[in-house]
């Protein structure tokens, strides 16, 4: 079901200062009416309209009345000194009164009207002592407990919540849960006005608590399942409701992995306050990718928030340095807090709120969360939590990594991805009887990343990522790559060599040619030479046999001339 701020608009509504359920709720419980808070034992019935009142008194100034027909005020004093209420104080200075009500079930009497009489005459004492706008009641079933006939005991419950209206106050009022009802008596719900169900079950060996609001006459509200928790802070809920996309700008700077390589193939590393998700089998290399970006945050002045879920954290400093990372420097430097949680001391939401806590008092720029696979819980509902946490975390422009241990055939890391910026998978690959890691982006938004899958390497030296090796019989990687590319090179070696050859033997070929040119140029300029000097000659006599012949032809032609003239 949708909230809409619009349709409570008209409902007046009286804050809870409960963390998230004034939001699901759209600004609080009804106003001078009765709002109905059922559940098993140990649900947080108490606590709710407990802190109700407390809330009101401090955030607020209006004074409340809690009745209780179980607890006396000495023990509610007791049991909620840990929580840091102070409620002595509250007391004293006139904003809270706590009335203890014994009710001796054996002797209630059936008797129509004046079963309640001596209650509402109580009531109005107290109430008006203090001018309590707020009251609680803990619990019904101690007032109701024997009353048997039914029509009775529903006319009970309508003049007892129309005397709680008619007063002008907004009532809390507790009740046990039942059998295939909301409540034990399960007419309760039918008379009140606002109904909240709270749920406190255990699920793979872990607890975890739910809230629901059944109904809300006159005002929408949030109606799905909200995890709540019961911390040092008191009552506290997760809706998801408080999901939103309209966070401040997206950030284009980038900040570094700590692997040179990795930023090259994610077009300059991720995004600042960006979520990034690093999934991969065991010992694939998820906690180095961590400690990478670990150091390069801390490197840059930044502060880093580790939260590990397997490991202590003197292990992972421990771990890291074998490729060459030491995190201590870092920790005694205060750029590096550590938060060890195991999975199983506490159910989901207790785990959110730990790290709510933790980074409101750390204020990191980074934070890392290795393994979430270790939260335990149903994968809708760790999901949902993690929706939670990295929308809190976005909203504070925190840059995030998240480690998942996965397997082929685990569809966990494909639905935790679709809340991720940036999916980088590492996988082991086994061949000729050595194991080798593999990375590949499968996915970067807003980034034109490479989709080549590439070697992953871990040394003493640090983390290398080379280009894998394609072969013959596929992508080759570890032994089987450097074995190919010594085979390569010792190829291209031999075939440089020949080309050597050849290039010797042609130029060998070239200067022979070459001399043998010279020399036929040099007969042939000989041969031009003694040619020349034959043509001269030649010249040089035909000129000459030309010049006697015309001496001759002068000479015959002189003697005619005498002749004729002798005549």
């Amino acid at each position: 079901m949708g909230m809409s701020d619009d349709v409570s608009a008209t409902l007046d509504k009286a804050p809870t200062g409960i963390a998230g359920l004034d939001q699901i709720t759209l600004g609080g419980l009804p106003r001078g009416r009765v709002s109905l808070v059922c559940g098993g034992p140990g649900a947080g019935k108490s606590l709710l309209a407990l802190q109700f009142l407390v809330s009101g008194a401090t955030e607020l100034g209006e004074p409340g009345v809690f009745v209780s027909f179980e607890e006396t005020e000495l023990e509610l004093v007791e049991n909620t000194a840990s929580l840091g209420w102070e409620l002595p104080g509250l007391t004293e200075r006139g904003l809270l009164m706590v009335e203890h009500v014994h009710v001796d079930r054996a002797e209630l009497a059936e008797a129509g009207e004046y079963d309640l009489e001596a209650l509402f005459i109580r009531l109005d004492h107290v109430i008006t002592a203090v001018g309590a706008k707020r009251v609680a009641l803990d619990s019904v079933e101690a007032l109701f407990g024997a009353l048997a006939d039914e029509s009775l005991l529903r006319a009970e419950l309508r003049r007892l919540f129309g005397w709680l209206k008619d007063r002008g106050v907004t009532a809390v009022v507790t009740a046990e849960g039942g059998v295939g009802a909301l409540t034990r008596h399960g007419l309760e719900e039918y008379v009140s006005d606002c109904v909240i169900l709270l749920d406190h079950r255990i699920r793979d060996e872990a607890s975890t608590r739910r809230l629901r609001i059944v109904k809300y006459r006159g005002s929408a509200h949030g109606s799905s399942e909200y995890p709540f928790m019961i911390g040092a802070d008191g009552f506290s809920v997760f809706p998801l409701s408080s999901l939103t996309l309209g966070h401040e700008a997206a950030s284009s700077e980038r900040v570094s992995s700590g692997v040179e390589r990795l930023d090259e193939m994610l077009g300059g590393g991720y995004f600042r306050g960006a979520t990034m998700l690093v999934s991969g089998e065991p010992g694939s290399g998820k906690t180095s990718l961590v400690a990478a970006l670990v150091r390069a945050t801390c490197g840059r002045g930044e502060r880093c928030l580790y939260v590990t879920m397997e490991e202590s954290p003197s292990q992972v400093v421990r771990n890291m340095r074998s490729i060459g990372i030491d995190l201590e420097p870092s920790v005694r430097e205060g750029t590096l807090a550590f938060v060890a949680r195991r999975s199983s001391e506490s159910g989901l939401e207790a785990h959110l709120a730990a790290i709510h806590k933790e980074v409101a008092a750390f204020e990191p720029a980074t934070v890392v969360i290795d393994p979430v696979s270790a939260f335990v819980g149903q994968p809708l509902e760790v999901k949902s939590v993690l929706a939670r946490l990295i929308d809190f975390l976005k909203a504070h422009g925190i840059t995030v990594l998240l480690t998942t241990l996965s397997h082929p055939e685990d569809r966990r890391s494909s639905e935790i991805s679709s809340l991720v910026e940036t999916w980088l998978l590492l996988s082991n690959h086994e061949l000729a009887g050595e194991r080798n890691r593999a990375i590949v982006v499968m996915k970067s938004r807003g980034t034109a990343h490479s989709n080549q899958v590439r070697e992953f390497v871990l040394s003493s030296d640090g983390i290398e990522i080379v280009d894998a090796y394609a072969g013959e019989g596929g992508l080759l990687m570890g032994s089987a790559r450097l074995e190919a590319q010594t085979r390569a090179r010792a190829a291209g070696e031999k075939r440089e060599q020949l080309l050597e050859a050849s290039r010797r033997g042609l130029q060998a070929r070239q200067a022979a040619v070459a001399a043998q040119i010279a020399v036929l140029e040099a007969e042939l300029e000989a041969d031009l030479a003694v040619a020349g000097v034959d043509i001269d000659e030649q010249e040089q006599r035909q000129a000459q046999l030309g010049e006697d012949e015309r001496a001759r032809g002068s000479a015959r032609a002189g003697a005619r001339r005498e002749d004729a003239g002798s005549r």
